[in-house]
């Protein structure tokens, strides 16, 4: 627990207190929580003021543990770790993919365990086929899934500016503070 407190801090740190950009559809936020999912938590007062301890308790309930960050953290914290931070950044779903993917492309032509479903959703099969690949590949293995997650990651992000031209204004910032090797 004292370790997914660091973690949190320190995406929290990321993230930054209050922000109101005018190109960022989520429109404003306070410790990375938009203003939706504060809404959905109860908080109902600007967002400038929501407390810090509200967003600890979201990214504990609906980015670590609703995704089952928590039980990739019992294979591997880095992952965990980055599909948390991916989570936040552009929603668990996305995260899930990114890891389903990889695995996929990962598995040997299904040699080393089942393709996945790629639904976001990280359940049995997802995180059985993450223990088969993390057994087989060990800590090499763990670093080239965390450069694959992260090229997905950056992938992602050159698509939303393609998308979306206002999201040029964070393409610079996502890269700087989010993809790493």
């Amino acid at each position: 627990m004292r370790r997914l407190t660091q973690i949190i801090d320190d995406l929290i740190e990321r993230e930054g207190a209050y922000v109101d950009h005018a190109d960022d559809k989520g429109g404003p936020t306070m410790y990375g929580i938009t203003e939706k999912v504060a809404r959905l938590h109860k908080f109902d007062g600007p967002m400038s003021h929501m407390p810090k301890t509200l967003a600890i308790a979201i990214y504990k309930d609906q980015y670590w543990t609703a995704p089952n960050f928590d039980r990739v953290a019992m294979l591997s914290q880095k992952v965990a770790e980055e599909l948390l931070d991916t989570g936040v950044n552009m929603g668990i779903a996305w995260a899930g993919k990114f890891l389903q993917r990889s695995l996929n492309a990962l598995n040997s032509q299904g040699t080393h365990y089942s393709d996945l479903s790629v639904d976001g959703l990280i359940g049995n099969s997802t995180l059985g086929a993450l223990k088969d690949y993390l057994d087989r590949r060990g800590r090499t293995g763990e670093d080239v899934l965390m450069k694959a997650l992260n090229c997905l990651q950056g992938t992602r992000y050159i698509e939303l500016a393609e998308e979306r031209e206002r999201n040029e204004s964070f393409v610079f910032g996502w890269f700087d503070h989010r993809i790493s090797f």
